[in-house]
């Protein structure tokens, strides 16, 4: 803002005929120019999709545990300690490979039920907080000041 227009505004608000904030209504159906459009049915469908994809991983996805002995340790593993126990340098690879395997199948578990609860808690609080803003505005008898405003976009 130029100097001689900061003292215009000074002057005008001393008079009295400040410009004042108006808020014009959405038009409905949503704007062509907006750049983020989020609906509730595509954070569901993103949600569901984590999920599904966390209970595949979780029963397909097990190399460790499959074939499991009464020790708890899976064929693979089996396979790993008998090269081993043969003097085979193979042993301690493929025990090696079946250790990232699980551990890098642990992260992507994490990642789809970080993603799948988080999607949940945002649409519900989401939800929580344009009620409460709506029951706050409705309460009003007159316009909400400047500073309320303020507050939302914070």
């Amino acid at each position: 803002m130029a100097w001689e227009e900061w003292e215009r505004a000074k002057a005008a608000a001393s008079e009295g005929r400040a410009d004042r904030m108006q808020l014009n209504e959405a038009p409905p159906g949503g704007s062509a120019d907006a750049d983020l459009v989020v609906h509730q049915d595509d954070l569901g469908a993103v949600g569901h999709e984590a999920f599904v994809l966390h209970g595949e991983l979780t029963k397909k996805a097990d190399i460790a545990g499959a074939g499991a002995d009464r020790n708890g340790s899976g064929s693979t593993m089996q396979a790993a300690a008998t090269l081993k126990s043969h003097n085979l340098g193979l042993g301690s690879e493929l025990e090696s490979t079946v250790e990232i395997w699980t551990s890098q199948v642990k992260h992507v578990l994490q990642a789809c039920a970080h993603i799948s609860n988080h999607l949940d808690y945002s649409k519900k609080l989401h939800a929580q907080e344009d009620a409460r803003i709506a029951a706050e505005v409705r309460g009003r008898t007159g316009p909400l000041p400047v500073s309320a405003l303020n507050d939302y976009f914070k």
